[in-house]
């Protein structure tokens, strides 16, 4: 049965938030804002947060800074995943993987699908790693963010959850 174990540490990470749009700010960012929160009510450290516009060079420019960062284990961005011309946050994050996990999108469209229905194909979310670092992209709705958080990244980033997780994976990312 899959679960937390007690007997394992914690072990904090160090998680970047991505907030992918045209039109919000720091004081507007309610999906930001609700990652940040979670994070921070997991035990993680929040290593950094931006936000850019629907632009594959912005955003791949604060991705590739925070891959290069010791602090950063995991980035994850809110916002631009939808299927309109603006939204290109997948394409800026999976021009960068070394492996995508398509799980992490497949996982959170099931997920979604009890609560929107078949509105969940408009999600692009994805994931991957990229340098030794987890990039996940969620949709920008303060719901897929507390979504993507309570039903998969809180399990997968604590070292506790078994049978696996993402964390104990960290060391041996960027094995060749």
């Amino acid at each position: 049965m899959p679960g937390i174990d007690e007997n394992r540490p914690f072990i904090a990470v160090g998680i970047a938030i991505l907030t992918v749009s045209d039109s919000r700010t720091l004081d507007t960012d309610t999906s930001g804002d609700c990652l940040v929160d979670r994070l921070g009510r997991a035990g993680h450290r929040l290593a950094d947060r931006a936000i850019v516009a629907d632009d594959i060079a912005a955003i791949q420019s604060h991705l590739k800074t925070w891959i290069a960062s010791s602090d950063v284990d995991v980035v994850i961005a809110t916002g631009g995943t939808g299927v309109t011309g603006r939204d290109v946050t997948p394409e800026a994050f999976e021009a960068l993987y070394d492996k995508a996990i398509p799980g992490f999108g497949e996982l959170f469209r099931a997920l979604s699908y009890p609560i929107i229905g078949t509105s969940t194909i408009q999600s692009r979310a994805t994931g991957g790693v990229a340098g030794g670092t987890y990039l996940f992209a969620l949709p920008g709705s303060t719901g897929a963010c507390k979504d993507g958080w309570d039903k998969i990244l809180h399990d997968q980033l604590d070292n506790r959850f078994r049978p696996c997780n993402f964390v104990e994976l960290m060391p041996r990312l960027n094995e060749r």
